[in-house]
């Protein structure tokens, strides 16, 4: 007899298919050219996004139905939704090329979750993720950089940063992070050591207050935060890359041989 989806993996499949629904608002109200809430949108999403896996962990509804869905919910909340945004506010000014610039984000992100789907039952060993680290930039900061210059605008107003030789460059570099092989920092590879506990719980009670006095100053802050941490994931990976090979060595010890 077929299963059906059990009780306890519905509010985490729901979860996902709302931050769809809020991926595909945000290309509603960039139709009609209400940026803010545009982007508005697409970052609820990334945040229902982070929700959902936990929910399912807490739950214990984890399922290959769900890990299915919330990858279909990625590609088109933060791959097609942001490449749409971009093109209708900077893009479309030079159609042709604007629109094959565009897709290149959204095909970027679905290659991305695509390797990610075929490594899920896949006996491979993955250095990278057994580190705590990510490999790329996932597709919830891939959308959240690639609309960094759309928030820095919001931010300022300054008029050039709706110029598409800022836009255009910058969405390809985006796209190209998302498929590279590049460590990035995950939740599994952040440490806080005991001394700066309380003041980074500090910080993260003043930037939730700059997130609502003002809300895309902080989020440009918080994306150029987390581009410049980039080189230093890579440093990170590759230290650990290092004492990982000492290891084996070490524990060794020296080879001993006896004379003839």
């Amino acid at each position: 007899m077929q299963r059906g989806i059990p009780l306890r993996a519905i509010p985490p499949n729901a979860t996902t298919a709302l931050a769809l629904c809020f991926g595909l608002t945000g290309v509603r109200f960039a139709i009609s050219g209400e940026w803010e809430k545009a982007v508005g949108a697409i970052i609820v999403a990334a945040v229902l996004d982070g929700l959902d896996g936990r929910i399912a962990r807490l739950l214990k509804g984890e399922s290959r139905f769900g890990a299915e869905l919330d990858s279909l919910s990625d590609v088109i909340a933060f791959g097609v939704s942001p490449a749409i945004i971009l093109y209708l506010w900077s893009l479309s000014y030079v159609p042709k090329y604007g629109w094959v610039i565009a897709l290149t984000h959204a095909v970027c992100c679905a290659l991305r979750l695509a390797r990610f789907n075929a490594q899920i039952d896949a006996d491979i060993i993955q250095p990278k993720k057994a580190a705590g680290f990510l490999i790329g930039i996932p597709a919830p900061a891939g959308a959240a950089m690639a609309l960094l210059p759309l928030i820095l605008w919001l931010a300022t107003g300054q008029w050039f940063l709706q110029a598409t030789f800022i836009v255009a460059p910058w969405t390809i570099i985006v796209a190209l992070l998302m498929i590279s092989q590049l460590p990035t920092y995950g939740s599994g590879s952040l440490r806080i050591r005991q001394e700066w506990r309380l003041p980074a719980l500090l910080l993260i009670a003043l930037v939730g207050t700059s997130l609502i006095t003002a809300t895309w100053a902080t989020l440009s802050v918080l994306i150029l935060v987390y581009a410049a941490a980039i080189p230093f994931a890579h440093r990170s990976y590759q230290k650990i890359r290092a004492r990982r090979a000492l290891a084996p060595a070490a524990s060794s010890g020296p080879s001993i041989h006896a004379e003839p």
